[in-house]
């Protein structure tokens, strides 16, 4: 047993409203600027719908995640090295602008400096791209609320699987909100398909990251990411991706998309996990086992055995104690209401959700029932509009009966909580006809409808003493032999070989504010490095980051 930690995220879909917040402050923390113009590290779904990119799901087309071999093992879908070797220059599987979106902006200016006239001026969208003007035809939320139609959803990859099942006439239609960001993997097929070795993960916290100085811009990662979760930099050559606001988890916050959420529907938590399992787990023969495989890789962080691994790993107590306080332990593997997004893409996505139930209640109340009643609600989950295959085909690789368990503990919740609320006697029948007891129903009760901010976020701060591991990866890119296709080429504004940056942890670097010495180096010995804004205190003057002033320039160059 190799006991690691690694942060997980839970989303509550019942709680989801489509407001897109969490979207918008994801932008505007990380991916507003030049180069990423179309791309959001969070974006919320539209379900039934094609997601974004358009369709990312149909694997048959994108390749991405692992599949089994006959003998066992797993092998990326989009190919092994020597076919991934022989395409490097030219990879075919790859969304193009058009199945994400032209990003745009409009010609404001145009408002102001148009001559007078008879007609009121208009401001033309205009490509931020190309610069050119354009026409809008997509977003990445363009079938938001259904707003497609029928054409549109029809290209849904999963209702295509339970095709005759969805009742798509808008008078009867059914949705919910899927918001999603990367997953973080434990066994991420983005990082095995990059050629660099760019893509790593953490070892202290399972975050997954691109090493922009490795990075040479292959983009074999956006094809072996079964999720599409890693995007193009079309300005600087690079790929990035949803970092889990890893520079806020390192003091205890929780990410921005999190920290925002109007509906509150984000848990998150440090689980504690077997590596030495996760392969054998992700190569289990048949799909619909890959979510009880899944759940058999985490490690109970009370039981003395766990504790004692961990600790030799070198685990602090302090993230050990976190783990047990973790909500996303307890909706897991305590209650079992939370569920893993396509678990047969076999890549151990770290991000789960718990399926929408509050349709099934309007319904019932619209036809004049109980919405309430557990009799009700039990018999409607089998009559959903959008039926329990569907939810099935996102979150169990098909199997319906985990995905019908949670929704009867969420129905057995509901009606459990009302006779309470309206002060009647609590019926130990209803929790029992869902497998549970009544104090289990009420402290998940706690945890889904009124949990407190520091019950939702559980997120220990880094330690200083592995400040060393938060550091970018030294090793350098697989192809970057001498005269290798890996070194300088068109492939980015800072492609080749580099000087290599360390990144303090947040918490390292608040303690160091706190310092009486400066940033700068004064060992004239030392090798040349570059200046990093996220290693400067703001105190003192940095050889190279600003320019030397007027007096100090030599004779001949001062302007």
């Amino acid at each position: 047993m190799r006991v690691m930690a690694q942060m997980a995220m839970v989303m509550n879909l019942d709680k989801c409203i489509g407001c897109h917040t969490c979207s918008v402050t994801c932008k505007q923390a990380w991916t507003n600027r030049p180069g990423v113009e179309y791309v959001w590290f969070n974006n919320v779904e539209t379900r039934p719908g094609q997601g974004y990119p358009r369709t990312y799901q149909d694997q048959r087309e994108w390749q991405g995640g692992w599949v089994r071999t006959r003998t066992g093992r797993l092998k990326l879908r989009s190919g092994g090295r020597i076919k991934r070797m022989l395409s490097i220059f030219a990879n075919p599987k790859l969304p193009k602008i058009q199945d994400y979106y032209e990003p745009w902006t409009y010609e404001y200016e145009h408002l102001l400096t148009a001559p007078a006239g008879e007609h009121t001026p208009v401001a033309q969208p205009t490509s931020l791209i190309t610069g050119e003007p354009t026409k809008i035809s997509w977003s990445a939320n363009w079938d938001d609320s259904l707003a497609g139609g029928n054409e549109l959803i029809a290209s849904d990859p999963i209702l295509a699987r339970v095709s005759g099942q969805v009742k798509q006439e808008f008078e009867t239609a059914f949705m919910f909100f899927l918001p999603r960001i990367c997953e973080h993997c434990l066994n991420p097929s983005c990082a095995a398909a990059c050629p660099s070795g760019a893509i790593y993960k953490r070892a202290e916290d399972g975050i997954v990251l691109v090493d922009q100085d490795n990075c040479r811009g292959w983009r074999m990662c956006i094809t072996g990411c079964p999720y599409k979760k890693i995007y193009f930099n079309h300005r600087t050559g690079k790929a990035e991706k949803c970092t889990f606001c890893f520079p806020r988890v390192e003091i205890g916050m929780p990410t921005v998309c999190s920290e925002t959420c109007v509906g509150r529907l984000r848990y998150i938590g440090l689980m504690l996990y077997d590596a030495d399992a996760v392969g054998r787990a992700a190569a289990v023969k048949d799909e619909t086992d890959l979510y009880e495989a899944q759940r058999s890789v985490f490690l109970d962080p009370r039981d003395p055995e766990v504790i004692r691994a961990a600790q030799a790993a070198g685990i602090p107590d302090d993230w050990i104690e976190a783990a047990q306080r973790s909500p996303v332990w307890d909706l897991i593997m305590k209650y079992e209401v939370a569920l893993p997004l396509h678990p047969e893409y076999r890549t151990m996505p770290m991000v789960w959700y718990i399926p929408p139930l509050s349709p099934v209640v309007d319904v019932l109340r619209d036809t004049g029932h109980d919405g309430e009643d557990v009799d009700n609600l039990f018999g409607a989950i089998d009559a959903l509009r959008i039926p329990v295959e569907y939810l099935a085909e996102l979150f169990t690789a098909g199997d319906p009966a985990p995905v019908h368990a949670v929704l009867r503990k969420l129905a057995a919740m509901r009606s459990y909580q009302r006779r309470i609320n309206l002060g009647e006697t609590p019926d130990e029948s209803i929790a029992t006809a869902a497998g549970m007891t009544g104090p289990q129903i009420e402290d998940m009760y706690r945890l889904l409808a009124i949990a407190k901010y520091e019950d939702r976020y559980v997120i220990p701060a880094a330690h200083a003493e592995t400040a060393a591991g938060l550091e970018e990866l030294a090793t350098g890119c697989s192809l970057d032999y001498e005269g290798g296709p890996g070194m300088g080429g068109p492939f980015g504004e800072a492609s080749g070989r580099i000087a290599p940056v360390a990144v303090e942890s947040f918490h390292v670097l608040a303690e160091r504010q706190r310092a009486d010495q400066h940033a700068e180096v004064t060992d004239p010995d030392a090798p040349p490095r570059r200046v990093n804004l996220l290693n400067w205190d703001g105190r003192g003057r940095p050889a190279g980051l600003f320019p030397p002033r007027q007096e100090e320039q030599p004779p001949g160059e001062q302007r």
